[in-house]
């Protein structure tokens, strides 16, 4: 009778350990289709029709309010959540929406380049390492005026996500 006590033990033990390595947890690595609409609907990315993602949670490759509702979904769950206007890409910020000199961006090597609105355009962090984006919103005569917020900030999203496996 001993050694069916420690059967059933091992068992219960190795279910929860299969439960455990099926379920999202911080770190996890995985494997998902996704899909973010934006307040009106229109698709902003889709996996769905191709390949699927495969990502590192909490290395940054989804927003931290994306990861959160990933945290303990089953391996094969396939759910859909509303995310508030701000809460995946922060809130519009006025702030960072500024006029560029159009003598700078000749310095940064774009002399004569022609923008229209809607350009996104790629400037260098201040050390050199890094790039970062910026929309171009207006046009002047020597200025052209800059949203560098992310193109979601402040908006309401759906995210729609499919788990197909979780290491």
């Amino acid at each position: 009778m001993h050694p069916r006590r420690i059967t059933a033990v091992y068992s219960t033990r190795a279910q929860a350990r299969s439960s455990l390595v099926n379920c999202v947890q911080p770190g996890s690595f995985l494997t998902l289709h996704y899909r973010l609409r934006g307040p009106d609907g229109t698709v902003v990315v889709n996996t769905f029709d191709d390949k699927p993602a495969t990502l590192s949670l909490g290395a940054g490759q989804l927003a931290p309010a994306m990861e959160s509702r990933l945290i303990g979904l089953a391996e094969g769950a396939h759910q859909t959540f509303a995310l508030a206007p701000g809460e995946a890409f922060g809130e519009h910020n006025p702030d960072r929406v500024q006029r560029v000199a159009r003598s700078l961006l000749d310095q940064l090597g774009a002399t004569d380049q022609e923008y229209t609105p809607g350009d996104v355009v790629q400037f260098p962090t201040p050390d050199g390492t890094s790039t970062f984006a910026g929309v171009v919103r207006e046009l002047g005569d020597d200025w052209l005026l800059f949203d560098f917020n992310h193109p979601l900030a402040g908006q309401a999203l759906s995210f729609e996500v499919q788990l197909i496996g979780v290491l």
